[in-house]
């Protein structure tokens, strides 16, 4: 490999590397187990033992040997360094479900890659991706249920995301729209899934927020709405698992609560 062809390889990789980081936090449910996927991608690529080819697209190139190594260790998450039984506990209900009809789900709604080039990422073809994506919306509707949190300062999105989580069969415990409001709702009601706007109306942070109602109130899942999800995609320092960008599209935020949902308590899950 060339200087030259080195550098345009490292641009590359640079440039889709944030959206790996989301799509494997996603999928493993954990910050720490999904960036040591994408690490072993960039290894792999960096050592010449993956079989990558910038065709048709270099995010598909990266994301397809992401998967030839996710496939290879048995697709699992129970190498996560956070070792709660909150990750035990998905990784039970994960077995309940069909294989790779997770992987699908989220590559297309969340990293929005058509449903050919599914197939081409995961060695399929478009139809099969297309019937994986249909099964994971059942089987998940199906294994979860809970209540959810929603911090979000713009009027007409808060309701639209509690129209598109209520239709989902969660319910909602309300909305906040800003931090002091956030940390009284969340002390009124236990809530399994917080989602939450990174700005807020007063110029509070949704990511202080959430932190203080952690901190308070105890562990659940997080996902987080930005229109800038490269800044919380670095893989610097502690980052959230589970990440929608704006403008998001009503399949992201199923897909994301979905997800969510399976790193939730066991009164969340159904058996």
């Amino acid at each position: 490999m060339t200087a030259q062809s080195g550098d345009a390889l490292a641009s590359q990789i640079g440039a889709n590397l944030p959206y790996l980081r989301r799509y494997a936090r996603a999928l493993t449910g954990s910050q720490t187990s999904g960036d040591k996927y994408a690490v072993a991608t960039l290894e792999a690529i960096l050592a010449g033992t993956a079989d990558y080819s910038a065709e048709p697209s270099a995010k598909i190139a990266l994301f397809r040997v992401f998967h030839a190594i996710w496939s290879s260790s048995g697709s699992t998450i129970a190498d996560t360094d956070e070792g709660s039984g909150l990750a035990q506990k998905a990784q039970a209900h994960l077995r309940l479900l069909t294989p790779n009809t997770r992987e699908a789900l989220l590559l297309r709604t969340i990293e929005e890659i058509p449903t050919a080039e599914i197939g081409m990422i995961m060695g399929i073809d478009a139809d099969e991706a297309e019937q994986l994506i249909d099964v994971a919306y059942n089987e998940m509707s199906r294994l979860t249920a809970g209540k959810v949190m929603i911090i979000e300062d713009e009027a007409v999105i808060a309701l639209d995301l509690e129209a598109i989580v209520s239709e989902m069969g969660h319910q909602i415990t309300g909305i906040a729209r800003t931090e002091s409001g956030a940390r009284t709702l969340a002390k009124q009601e236990h809530a399994d899934l917080i989602l939450s706007d990174i700005q807020l109306a007063d110029g509070s942070s949704g990511i202080d927020a959430v932190n203080h109602i952690l901190a308070d109130e105890g562990e659940r899942p997080v996902i987080f709405i930005t229109a800038y999800p490269e800044r919380l995609l670095t893989g610097e320092g502690p980052e959230p698992a589970f990440l929608i960008s704006k403008p998001y599209s009503e399949d992201q935020v199923r897909s994301a609560v979905s997800q969510a949902m399976f790193f939730a308590s066991t009164e969340t899950l159904k058996a």
